[in-house]
């Protein structure tokens, strides 16, 4: 579990196929300080564990099917990535709950200059829209956000100049993809209502 408040942008170091996937290496200062092989650490808002540690960062694996759900299917050395390592029972809930389970990847449709910071509209994941609601919660990129607007086609978010300048949203163009995941509540509210009508 992670609260979608990056601690760092990390930058890939290694990227190579394996038997079983593709392996990470992630370099890393602050987050590499609390991981131990085994753990969890979120890359890029997808939940991976450990395989091995270094005084310059660490090392995961992802299988196929995250490959091919997420952006780390294109990650290779010199690509930024946002890293979280997972809550602990002491760890200040200042985002909202994420798994790190990527449901889609979604584009930057347009990025509007507001102020210092800037207003992001991306395009609605398919079959996923309905997660979507105003002023709720999405995760980009391993990145907690509040949905700014909503429509048909897209939902925006509002990037404070904080959040630019310390995560990879900040230097995202148009047409590039991020991690989308759904806020989690959404889904087990339908589940939750969909076994009552039965």
């Amino acid at each position: 579990m992670f609260t979608g408040i990056v601690s760092e942008v990390g930058t890939v170091r290694f990227a190579g196929e394996t038997p079983s996937g593709k392996r990470l290496e992630i370099a890393s200062t602050a987050v590499r300080e609390r991981l131990a092989t085994g753990d969890s650490v979120a890359v890029a808002g997808v939940c991976l564990t450990v395989t091995g540690r270094d005084d310059h960062g660490f090392t995961v694996e992802a299988v196929p099917e995250t490959l091919a759900r997420t952006t780390l299917g294109h990650a290779a050395r010199g690509t930024r990535v946002d890293l979280e390592a997972a809550a602990t029972p002491t760890t200040a809930l200042g985002g909202h709950f994420v798994q790190g389970h990527v449901d889609a990847t979604v584009a930057l449709l347009a990025r509007t200059p507001a102020g210092d910071g800037a207003r992001l509209r991306f395009a609605l994941p398919k079959g996923l829209g309905r997660y979507v609601v105003a002023k709720g919660f999405v995760t980009l990129d391993g990145v907690s956000l509040t949905v700014a607007a909503l429509d048909r086609r897209g939902f925006e978010i509002a990037l404070i100049p904080h959040t630019a300048s310390h995560t990879t949203l900040g230097a995202l163009r148009e047409g590039e993809s991020v991690n989308f995941e759904a806020d989690i509540i959404g889904k087990y509210v339908e589940r939750l209502l969909g076994e009552r009508k039965r």
